[in-house]
């Protein structure tokens, strides 16, 4: 019997996050151990939805607000834009409500496209960027659209955010924010309009705020929806994207493309500005935060982040690499029962030194649903040489989700991307999943 393989799915596609980019939960008493065994509690209280969000800053009181009960559904965004948010009134009367109150994005630093992306990205071959990537633990964003797959590595990620690229005419845009070691792909062509989109040099949740240079509109990195102006409210779609060393991507993509150094910009690429960020003893810069992180995990511990439906879940790195493969239980959602976070060694951290090649080691993870065509859920073991096993039928499975044999000694292939569940277990965190500015949004309980 041949058996399908494993698809990539996931929100943040098997990225190490830091845990600061999350807000406090609302939800009621819940409780977490971590991957040292520690057990934190936190308390809540209950959401009222028909509270609005506390305005704790006194903001001006003429601001346009969010408005959970409103139907972003309704909205006809191939309209003409009344305004723009990048630099115009971002109360205008004409905008659908913001996802989140206006004082919550706040300035990084730079200007508009201060961190400028490359406007016309060029890729070399594999060989030819062997020349540049200086150590096989180096990190890259993968990318897999319209039967191409294209490389992002984060020495240049790092200094330009973005990467608007088009997959033979699926228009793609990359973006990686270092706050948060955040690497998440869209499909940026949304009704009528293809967007470009640009760094806005300000900041939700210390994560990225892009632009589209058509609307002007701020959106969220991290979520991939509109949060004030035109596109307040819309929805981008997500393409998976994992991040693995350079040394993975060789072996299991030789013939892919690069993003090549020759961007057009003078820049000192595997240059780390943020050195030190993430380490465990850090904190993240609280005028960065909208809220307080969840006191569950310190703020820079790395996890893994799963969305399915109306459940969130975060996993510790600690605990998925203690023993290479975390299966999730069965909570209904589309994975039922049958997802599973791989992690092996072979990827530095981007954050850690001063030049990105030089980072300790993290690992490298990827977050799949595992079926065979009976749709029986697989199980895994970790081999150790950096594959996997699953146990029903003895098949062996690479750090991206591609079985290089099967039952019957034919590689194996992947199926299309699905989201994962979650449920309770002592090496996860789960609470109900915010749609931010959808109906009964859950807004954070603290706001300073």
């Amino acid at each position: 019997m041949t058996h399908s393989p494993i698809s990539v799915t996931l929100l943040f596609a098997g990225l190490l996050l830091l845990a600061g980019c999350t807000e406090a939960t609302t939800d009621t008493t819940a409780e977490a151990t971590t991957a040292d065994g520690g057990s934190t509690e936190t308390t809540s209280r209950p959401f009222d939805e028909n509270e609005a969000p506390a305005d704790a800053d006194g903001a001006d009181s003429g601001d346009a607000q969010p408005d959970p009960d409103f139907d972003y559904d309704t909205v006809g965004y191939d309209a003409e834009p009344a305004g723009e948010a990048l630099t115009g009134d971002r109360s205008n009367p004409d905008f659908p409500p913001p996802l989140v109150p206006i004082r919550d994005i706040t300035s990084g630093g730079p200007e508009p496209d201060g961190i400028p992306p490359p406007d016309a990205p060029e890729f070399v071959a594999v060989q030819q960027a062997d020349e540049f990537m200086e150590s096989d633990e180096e990190a890259i964003i993968v990318v897999e659209e319209n039967g191409i797959t294209h490389g992002y590595p984060i020495r240049i990620m790092t200094l330009h955010e973005l990467v608007n690229d088009d997959f033979d005419g699926s228009a793609v845009t990359v973006s990686y924010c270092p706050l948060c070691n955040s690497a998440l792909a869209y499909r940026r062509q949304l009704g009528g309009r293809v967007l470009d989109f640009g760094t806005s040099g300000e900041l939700y949740q210390s994560a990225m705020v892009m632009y589209d240079r058509q609307t002007k509109t701020l959106w969220s990195h991290f979520l991939g929806r509109g949060l004030v102006g035109h596109y307040a409210g819309a929805q981008l779609e997500l393409v998976p994207a994992q991040t693995v060393g350079w040394g993975s991507f060789k072996e299991l993509y030789p013939d892919a493309l690069v993003l090549s150094q020759d961007t057009g910009f003078d820049r000192d690429y595997g240059r780390n500005p943020y050195s030190g960020y993430d380490s465990i003893d850090g904190a993240p810069i609280t005028g960065f935060l909208a809220s307080e992180p969840d006191p569950r995990l310190v703020p820079m511990q790395r996890i893994v982040g799963v969305l399915d439906g109306d459940m969130a879940t975060a996993a510790t790195l600690d605990a998925v690499a203690s023993e290479g493969v975390l299966h999730l239980p069965d909570e209904g959602g589309a994975s039922g029962g049958a997802g599973v976070i791989f992690h092996h060694a072979g990827l530095s951290s981007a954050l850690d030194d001063d030049q990105v090649a030089n980072g300790v080691e993290v690992g490298q993870t990827g977050v799949f649903v595992a079926r065979s065509e009976d749709d029986e859920a697989l199980t895994f073991e970790a081999v150790g040489d950096g594959t996997f096993v699953d146990d029903q039928t003895g098949s062996t499975w690479t750090i991206n989700g591609r079985a290089t044999s099967t039952a019957s000694g034919s590689p194996g292939r992947r199926t299309t991307p699905t989201r994962l569940s979650s449920n309770e277990d002592d090496r996860l965190i789960r609470r109900p999943a915010r749609a931010l500015g959808s109906p009964r949004t859950r807004w954070p309980a603290t706001r300073r």
